[in-house]
């Protein structure tokens, strides 16, 4: 977010925010999980593949590949633990490794469920149709993270907002009403603009923000009536 978007950072009357995968862990948690479902998925499919040629061609080589994908596993899961990274990847990864256990065993449940007698006629279906409901989890997980993902500067001089991603510049005399919602330890505002003439005025409808940003936006709308 550069100076053209947020205004002088060293302003005491420009206040910055910055809400996304390092500074909260609603969404990186989301993001890590949703795009690792997907990863683990297409990972899945893949490894299952080569370990089913394997034990065509060399059935040595299935134990030998089993312990690589646990010694993998254990390796992502050891170094996102000792390093505490907030990078991309090593989320990404670490959401892999979780959703992949989590899908394995599902299966493994499917597959002792097929030979059990407590669950009759419904066999593997439960676990089979909990696994499949895991994508449109990772979807619904992936927009969720975008909602909660925020950044930018309320600069109390020139009474604007500013966003990034996308960059815009609001000038809070076109905002006429503020509101703030708080949904389990989230902060939503609310923003509902004016449209003199009938003409729409472009910008967020719902911001999620931390609550001080949501107060000072809050108070900069009201002096600026």
């Amino acid at each position: 977010m550069g100076a053209d978007a947020t205004g002088n950072s060293n302003d005491p009357n420009t206040i910055q925010w910055r809400r996304d995968g390092s500074t909260s862990t609603a969404v990186r948690l989301c993001w890590s999980l949703g795009v690792g479902t997907f990863f683990a998925a297409i990972s899945i499919v893949a490894l299952w593949r080569v370990y089913d040629f394997a034990g065509q061609a060399w059935p040595q080589l299935q134990p030998l590949i089993l312990a690589l994908l646990g010694a993998l596993a254990v390796t992502v899961i050891a170094i996102a633990v000792v390093k505490d990274s907030t990078g991309r990847a090593v989320d990404a990864a670490v959401g892999t490794v979780v959703m992949a256990g989590i899908i394995v065993a599902l299966m493994l449940a499917g597959r002792v469920a097929e030979g059990s007698a407590a669950l009759g006629p419904l066999g593997a279906s439960p676990f089979t149709a909990m696994a499949t409901l895991l994508m449109p989890f990772a979807f619904v997980a992936l927009v969720l993270s975008s909602f909660l993902r925020s950044a930018g500067a309320v600069d109390r001089d020139a009474e604007t907002l500013y966003l990034s991603d996308p960059d815009l510049a609001i000038d809070l005399e076109t905002i006429d009403r503020v509101s703030v919602w708080e949904v389990g330890g989230v902060t939503v505002l609310n923003l509902r603009y004016a449209q003199p003439g009938g003409e729409y005025v472009p910008g967020p409808r719902r911001l999620v923000v931390p609550p001080t940003i949501a107060a000072e936006i809050e108070a900069a709308v009201d002096s600026s009536r």
